[in-house]
């Protein structure tokens, strides 16, 4: 078996799906990259069989076949190597692989292709379409507020809550919270699902900034398909905790302040907190905030002031700035609206300025003030 391809083109979908290989896989073929030649097209698979990411090029062959390539030395070679044509040569008993560029040759060992692991199949899926930019802010949004604690898996990943017009996507990890909502969908579905962290990084990094993704899913798995794509992961398969009821309702004090300037100032102000609980103190009245921060350990202490406007009560209230700073970072709005009902109660970020058909909302827990 024999094909042709530019360096640069194999390069650029060999990235793509290398994220889906795992640094310590369960078999050993599972560090090589599935190449199937079908018709004068290239059909590249990587899996950790969680995650795998399918993608297709054009290539020139001489005919059908398939082979397993390890991963590392295919991936170092083609960075290595400028943009040119290569061709390689597979021999289909030994599956020994010979590749050829402008400067030389390079062998290495392959593995029977039929050894790789099947993918799922999209068998009993509904189907929705979203477009790809929307998909990719409301991942990047929602992504970091995930938990990375094992023992309660499903905060692990990201919750879908597909509702025929709207899809509502979760993530929180006990301290922070993000629900970022699209309307304006088509589709005759209501369920939900957790798709896992990993999965999600990989397909925002891969999404198109243009046009539509095919979002499939069934009981065990989701399946992404866009361009030449497909991508295909298991779901976390455990129940979601039930996120509405930590989201306060009755809110009266509405802070609203320019997001950078109180951004900047959180970064500043916490090089000065305590490193245990990064807790900052907001000291929060009409036409004034103050943002302060001390750690008795060092007797280290910091305090600024910026304008906002407030409407309630006088109130302090503490809270990580870290979380803080890191959630003003995703919302992209001038101002910012916190509503807060009262110290020991969760605040809650909102934009002022809406995009249409998208709603974000960010929930953050204080840090209860010491007496």
């Amino acid at each position: 078996m024999k094909f042709s391809i530019s360096s640069s083109e194999l390069l650029a979908q060999l990235q793509i799906a290398g994220g889906a290989i795992g640094s310590n896989p369960v078999l050993p073929i599972l560090e090589d990259f599935l190449f199937t030649i079908n018709d004068d097209q290239l059909t590249i698979t990587a899996t950790d069989l969680e995650t795998t990411i399918v993608t297709k090029v054009e290539v020139m062959a001489d005919t059908n076949g398939t082979v397993a390539i390890p991963a590392r030395i295919l991936l170092d070679t083609l960075k290595a190597l400028p943009q040119q044509p290569i061709t390689f040569a597979i021999d289909e008993e030994s599956f020994a692989i010979e590749i050829t560029s402008a400067y030389g040759k390079y062998k290495l060992a392959g593995e029977n292709g039929t050894d790789f692991p099947r993918i799922p199949d999209a068998d009993g899926t509904d189907s929705l379409v979203i477009g790809a930019p929307v998909l990719a802010q409301g991942i990047t949004k929602s992504l970091f507020a995930t938990s990375n604690d094992e023992l309660r898996p499903a905060m692990t990943g990201v919750y879908f809550q597909v509702d025929f017009n709207k899809v509502v996507l979760v993530a929180t990890d006990a301290h922070k919270l993000v629900k970022y909502t699209f309307n304006n969908l088509k589709s005759e579905i209501s369920t939900t699902f957790i798709v896992p962290k990993k999965a999600l990084n990989l397909l925002k990094n891969a999404l198109p900034g243009d046009g539509e993704v095919t979002v499939s899913f069934n009981k065990a798995n989701a399946f992404f398909a866009f361009d030449n794509i497909k991508m295909v992961c298991r779901l976390i398969d455990a129940r979601y905790p039930d996120y509405n009821a930590v989201i306060p309702v009755d809110n009266p004090n509405e802070l609203v302040v320019n997001r950078s300037d109180f951004q900047s100032s959180l970064k500043r102000i916490a090089i000065y907190a305590n490193k245990t609980t990064n807790q900052v103190i907001l000291n929060i009245q009409d036409g004034s905030l103050t943002v302060s921060a001390q750690d008795l350990d060092f007797s280290n202490e910091a305090t600024e002031q910026l304008t906002c406007t407030f409407n309630g009560d006088p109130m302090n209230i503490g809270f990580n700035a870290k979380f803080l700073a890191e959630m003003l970072g995703v919302l992209e709005s001038d101002e910012v609206k916190i509503q807060l009902s009262g110290p020991t109660r969760a605040g809650i970020l909102l934009p002022l300025e809406e995009i249409e058909n998208i709603e974000i909302l960010m929930l953050v827990m204080p840090v209860m003030l010491s007496n």
